[in-house]
């Protein structure tokens, strides 16, 4: 099992077996080889091992869990080994003992039952799920574990007898994400904004140093990482490869290309491809809430205020970040969208698009089109506010602008419909009409189909 720090994988396989393991152990972060295996040396003794001493390497950990196995009596022997890439310290040869232990051992019996975790998605994917050493073809099944999506936040409030209302439920949403572990700090007893304000700016805030614990633990040199999601943090398109080299200064080389690939492993950022354009252009673009959140507001302030979420009330920094988080949660939800347009089963691409001025047409952008195989292109207008939206003369000549040029600059045979994404919904007046299919923060709720 994998996903990002604290997504919930160590629980659910608690849940699931009722915390009866064999053997259960769990790797330290940060620390050196010597720990590591004194540190195993220790589980193995809390498990029945008996004057068990320290391993002298990795290779005679696992004999000496062998030999833990070997003595239980249970039909069944779960092993569940957690954090399993901070054991594999530099020159250890961890990864080499645990596929001896696996082809050695284990795979010779019908009554082992291995589970592995990990937070750091990468090396998880690398190092044992694409594993083309002793671990090939070993593997019985593999979890992904996503974030919680609004559906299963709010069935999160509803198990935890928080008595909150769908928008509340979105709100939280745009700035924790969906880790049920920073749900789990939220009061029921406090507004959305107190909410907020103890989780992450008062004295004792749970969440005060989680930014750098959340990438270090993914991580071994977070540095890079950082550089890269702070450059995208400051567009909201995204970039392509060659802006992001440019802006940061690093190297284009394979590292680079590693750190963008584990990134979108990690789900902090997505990548796709602008509209008609070429495989080579692809745009990489952050979309983890929380991260944005701490880039937004966190980082911003300066002061140190314990009430600095619900300062910012209507101003131009609540507004400003709530719309660009709230296109993230519709990234999220790209699932909703299509059932809610009644397309789950058709094919389609997800792009974005944008074109600069001409003699033709003006400039426009597109954040969001989906792009389907029955020729058909839904145009999609994000919106957040806190009621109706109300489309205006101004701004249904800025649609009908948008959509023309759309159409000129592509040339595309396809139909193309507007689609409107809001909160509450759109005012119909005389306007509206332009609208071929709204979509509300309630679609986005719903259960998505398997």
């Amino acid at each position: 099992m994998y996903g990002r720090r604290r997504v919930g994988k160590t629980f659910l396989i608690r849940q699931s077996f009722n915390g009866n393991f064999t053997f259960q152990h769990t790797g330290l972060a940060n620390s050196t080889l010597e720990e590591q295996l004194d540190e195993f040396k220790e589980s193995l003794k809390n498990y029945g091992l008996k004057n068990c001493k320290t391993p002298k390497n990795w290779r005679e950990a696992f004999r000496f869990l062998a030999a833990l196995l070997e003595q239980s009596v249970e039909m069944k022997k779960v092993v569940f080994i957690d954090e399993l890439s901070w054991m594999d310290t530099p020159k250890s040869n961890f990864i080499s003992a645990l596929e001896h232990f696996g082809n050695s051992w284990a795979s010779a019996r019908k009554d082992i039952v291995l589970i592995v975790c990990g937070s750091a998605t990468s090396w998880i994917v690398s190092k044992i799920i694409k594993n083309y050493g002793g671990l090939h073809n070993r593997l019985t099944e593999q979890i992904y574990l996503r974030p919680f999506n609004l559906y299963e936040c709010e069935c999160f409030c509803k198990a935890a007898n928080m008595e909150f209302s769908r928008y509340d439920i979105l709100e939280f949403y745009m700035a924790l994400g969906g880790i049920p572990y920073y749900w789990n700090f939220i009061n029921r007893e406090l507004s959305v904004s107190q909410n907020i304000d103890r989780i992450f700016f008062s004295g004792s805030s749970p969440l005060k140093n989680e930014f750098l614990s959340l990438y270090s633990s993914l991580f071994k040199n977070p540095e890079p990482y950082l550089k890269i999601v702070r450059t995208l943090g400051e567009k909201k398109a995204g970039m392509t490869r060659s802006e992001i080299l440019s802006e940061t200064k690093m190297s284009d080389n394979q590292i680079f290309s590693r750190v963008l690939e584990e990134l979108e492993q990690c789900t902090f950022i997505r990548k796709y491809y602008a509209f008609q354009k070429r495989t080579k252009d692809v745009i990489y673009q952050l979309i983890d809430n929380y991260t944005l959140f701490y880039f937004r507001y966190i980082q911003k302030n300066s002061k140190r205020s314990e009430n600095f979420y619900s300062l910012t009330e209507n101003n131009s920094i609540r507004n400003s970040w709530s719309g660009l988080a709230f296109e993230r949660v519709c990234f999220w939800h790209i699932n909703q969208i299509k059932q809610k347009l009644g397309i789950s089963g058709v094919g389609a691409g997800v792009n974005s698009w944008f074109t600069k001025p001409s003699e033709l047409y003006d400039g426009a952008q597109i954040d969001l089109l989906i792009d389907r195989d029955d020729k058909v292109i839904n145009l999609c207008e994000i919106k957040f506010y806190n009621g109706d939206f109300v489309v205006d003369k101004s701004y249904s000549d800025n649609l009908r602008n948008k959509i023309s040029t759309f159409k000129l600059a592509t040339n595309t045979k396809k139909s193309v419909r507007l689609t409107m994404i809001t909160v509450f919904g759109v005012k119909k007046n005389m306007y509206s009409s332009l609208i071929n299919s709204e979509i509300t923060a309630e679609d986005l709720f719903m259960d998505e189909i398997m």
